[in-house]
């Protein structure tokens, strides 16, 4: 069974609502989750989506900023967790059922942590580091009952590689790429021995980015991105992953260039469980 799951920071799921529904008619994937919907529960736009077959549909929201919501024409069971520690809407997590391989899929929107890379000088950035130290928490103690098939996607608001960034030596002291960063987010995937898909097929100096500045005047032109948004999959998806070769992972680049696009892009994995 093949299984095509997309990830987009959609920055307003309801001025943006056209568009989601056309990247759901274009691509077809069979999960989408979406961060930084910014509305509540009742505001989202469940039924447009429902009519293009996505039928299950799992949101966590909030007035105004921040929110999730994973889109799916697969059944799903929203599993109970808590990893924000402000009680922000930053995540859902559910249970896919997909035949004898059910598999976890957590979507999250990390938080951006502000302009200063100091916990003790900006709040925001002390709970970005927080948010991170409850993931790995969690992950680690799942690891330790077994591997249940997990998927973690969304917008990460980090850039770990060299290469995931226009200039590395030039963002070494902005906030996404600082060390503390990149270090905090490598033992969060190493808490569960998670696979970067990004890497799978591509070359480690292969330039890779799923984020635009909306100040950048000729996005491609300047070309100044950063990957910020990620899937990641536990040890016992990475043959499902394999299946599908270097063509089974997809950032939408074209996406950033589309009438009032979203400052990310859609990034897509094919999984053949």
């Amino acid at each position: 069974m093949r299984v095509k799951i997309s990830t987009w920071n959609i920055n307003s799921v309801r001025l943006r609502q056209e568009m989601v529904a056309e990247f759901l008619r274009e691509h077809q994937p069979d999960l989408l989750a979406l961060q930084e919907i910014k509305c509540l529960e009742d505001q989202f736009p469940f039924e447009p989506f429902r009519a293009l077959g996505y039928e299950f549909i799992e949101v966590s929201g909030q007035k105004g900023y921040h929110g999730a919501a994973t889109l799916s024409r697969l059944p799903m069971e929203r599993l109970a967790t808590t990893f924000c520690p402000l009680d922000h809407a930053r995540h859902v997590s559910t249970r896919v059922i997909a035949g004898s391989e059910d598999f976890e899929l957590h979507n999250f929107y990390i938080p951006a942590g502000g302009d200063i890379a100091d916990p003790e000088k900006n709040e925001k950035f002390r709970h970005k580091l927080d948010f991170l130290a409850v993931m790995n928490g969690y992950f680690t103690q799942r690891f330790v009952e077994g591997d249940n098939q997990q998927v973690l996607v969304g917008d990460f608001n980090i850039a770990p590689g060299e290469h995931d960034v226009w200039s590395h030596k030039q963002l070494l002291k902005v906030v996404s790429h600082t060390p503390v960063e990149v270090e905090t987010l490598e033992r969060l995937r190493a808490s569960h021995d998670f696979i970067d898909t990004a890497r799978l097929f591509r070359e480690p100096d292969e330039k890779l980015y799923s984020w635009w500045s909306y100040r950048a005047r000729d996005v491609f032109k300047s070309n100044r991105g950063r990957r910020l948004d990620h899937i990641w999959i536990s040890p016992a998806l990475k043959a499902a992953a394999e299946k599908t070769g270097r063509n089974g992972y997809e950032i939408h680049t074209e996406w950033r260039i589309k009438d009032k696009p979203s400052d990310h892009v859609p990034v897509t994995q094919i999984l053949d469980i």
